[in-house]
């Protein structure tokens, strides 16, 4: 932490996330888990038995990003699409009972509000069940989310665009978002699921990890030799300013364009590691938090590894808190 940040200045940092905000966009989901304990195996088929003893149903998907930043203090605004279902109207529900502006959340009739549905026993996950629709959103969706972008271009300091490959996410979307942020101080960050990274080109900073970067470079990923071939390769190929691979127990890496390019380790900050759901929006979350309230993107990076140190210790998708984030600096 002190190679790439004082204490002080990530406390000046965090102090700014109440003045600073983040427009999330991407695929909003609802997760939905089912807590319960296994003392035997069906004699049906051989598989657990579990016995449940309660559920929980929170914002998922790019609305863990939005949890995040909220969390955290930071002015937060949400796009996307959900579905003309209980389900969607339970994530507007949640969504409101924050006070968050729900103008930019989108209703398409036919299509349903993704949900993730985890049955967890003894801490682990048993199964995962998805419902959901993975079709490209029509141009009028994506259009009325271009409008509440640019509604928003003075207010904000960074933009997420959090791509699950559920449709939401196009090279129209990001390329309309491009052209609203041109000549704003606004920074753009991508979480990218899609393995052809063009789609994101002219984004400020992309944050896949090790399996992601590996497939997008064509490289067979295996060890921290390839590390800085991987970063070369992918600033080579794709016009961003920066990349940061996130690479589980090993850290993350982050690649700096300039004359030349700059590679920066962050160790993994984890003591144990229960459950990774959500890490990544965790990472994202602070990261472009921490860049609306002016850090550097080292600075900003190694603020979002402590919260992901925090977040992967803790079981469901969970989001750190400004006062747990500064007990750990």
């Amino acid at each position: 932490m002190k190679k790439n940040i004082t204490k002080k200045k990530a406390l000046e940092i965090i102090d700014n996330y109440f003045r600073s905000a983040v427009l999330v966009i991407g695929d909003v989901m609802v997760d939905h888990f089912i807590w319960g304990k296994v003392s035997r195996i069906s004699p049906e088929a051989p598989v657990p038995v579990v016995d449940v003893q309660k559920d929980s149903v929170m914002l998922g998907g790019s609305a863990n990003v939005l949890n995040t930043i909220y969390a955290m203090g930071g002015g937060v605004y949400m796009a996307g699409v959900i579905g003309d279902d209980d389900i969607g109207r339970g994530l507007l529900r949640q969504l409101k009972e924050r006070e968050i502006d729900t103008a930019g959340i989108v209703i398409e009739k036919g299509r349903p509000t993704t949900l993730k549905t985890r049955i967890v026993a003894h801490g682990q996950q048993v199964v995962r069940f998805d419902q959901e629709s993975k079709k490209p959103i029509p141009k009028k969706c994506c259009d009325k989310i271009l409008a509440y972008v640019k509604s928003l271009r003075d207010k904000i300091g960074a933009i997420v665009i959090s791509d699950y490959s559920k449709g939401v996410v196009s090279r129209e979307l990001i390329e309309g978002i491009r052209n609203i942020a041109r000549g704003s101080k606004i920074f753009l960050c991508v979480d990218p699921k899609q393995s052809d990274f063009s789609i994101y080109e002219g984004i400020h900073v992309i944050t896949p990890n090790h399996h992601e970067a590996g497939r997008a470079a064509g490289l067979e990923f295996v060890n921290g030799d390839d590390l800085m071939k991987l970063g070369e390769t992918l600033l080579a190929k794709y016009d961003f300013q920066a990349l940061l691979v996130t690479r589980g127990e090993e850290g993350m890496s982050l690649f700096e364009r300039g004359p030349r390019i700059v590679h920066t380790h962050f160790p993994a900050q984890a003591k144990e590691v229960y459950d990774v759901t959500g890490a990544g929006d965790t990472v994202i979350g602070v990261l472009a938090l921490s860049l609306a309230a002016k850090a550097n993107l080292k600075e900003a990076t190694s603020l979002a590894n402590h919260a992901a140190g925090i977040v992967v210790g803790k079981v469901g998708t969970s989001t750190v808190s400004r006062e747990e984030l500064i007990s750990v600096l």
